[in-house]
């Protein structure tokens, strides 16, 4: 589930791309006093993931931008909603912009035999734990989580992307119905790297990290319901981790929303 949100900006200002802990806090306001304030500080996986106000670039006063918020939760998307109704001015960083309008978005990847792609509009982070470098073969002479890159092969990518995605929804879908490793086949037909890059980012208030991202192209072809379910979830929790921060979100590339 996703809401769409119009943007206008109100001022000539440059696109700020480091807009994601900004971003993060004004949407965390908006679920104060609601029953979402207790997992705020849990260290799991959070219902919420975004986009960047697209299209990027530079803007001059009036300007048209547009936001996606989406969620496996539909209660927690509606505080948001309501939020942003009531006070209209909606400042990302440095970008001041007007919320115009707001709709609710139901993507899907479709039933099964419905072949696709999905598109990370954001970056994507993965990190290799250090009690499996020795299992992939990476030397490294320190103990912390190392960022995914191209020369670590698919291998981790895809076990520790998939590992995140059991771990959303052991949380956010029904115990009775299978994880991703609870069935067989993959969860993509064929990956695709577009490109990695480092990003500094702000984790937390008063913090700044340099983390590397990628960007992807993935192809799917729905096997069953349990495959379907298992896509559609990553379009409403993202890809890989930090997905508050608004890293991993992913698009259908045949309908961006």
């Amino acid at each position: 589930m996703r809401i769409l949100i119009d943007l206008s900006a109100r001022a000539d200002t440059a696109y700020d791309n480091s807009y994601h802990h900004k971003l993060r806090g004004r949407i965390w306001r908006a679920l104060e006093g609601t029953e979402y304030d207790k997992i705020h500080d849990k260290n799991q996986p959070k219902p919420v993931t975004y986009s960047n106000p697209f299209p990027p670039g530079d803007m001059q006063e009036g300007d048209e931008r547009t936001l996606l918020i989406a969620s496996p939760d539909e209660e927690l998307l509606a505080h948001v909603a309501a939020d942003l109704k009531d006070g209209r001015e909606l400042n990302i960083g440095e970008m001041p912009f007007t919320v115009e309008s707001l709709s609710p978005l139901s993507p899907d990847v479709g039933e099964p035999g419905t072949s696709g792609t999905l598109e990370s509009g954001t970056g994507v982070l993965v990190r290799i734990p250090p009690w499996r470098f020795d299992e992939y073969g990476i030397d490294s002479d320190h103990d912390q989580a190392e960022f995914w890159r191209p020369e670590h092969t698919m291998e981790p990518f895809v076990n520790q992307m998939e590992a995140n995605l059991d771990q959303k929804h052991d949380l956010y879908c029904p115990d009775y119905l299978p994880g991703p490793s609870d069935v067989d086949g993959d969860l993509f037909d064929g990956y695709e790297l577009i490109k990695t890059f480092a990003l500094p980012v702000t984790p937390t208030q008063g913090e700044q990290e340099t983390w590397v991202l990628s960007k992807w192209r993935l192809d799917y072809t729905v096997r069953d319901d349990n495959h379907r379910r298992h896509l559609n979830l990553l379009l409403d929790v993202g890809l890989g981790e930090r997905n508050s921060l608004g890293f991993g979100f992913v698009n259908r590339v045949d309908n961006e929303y």
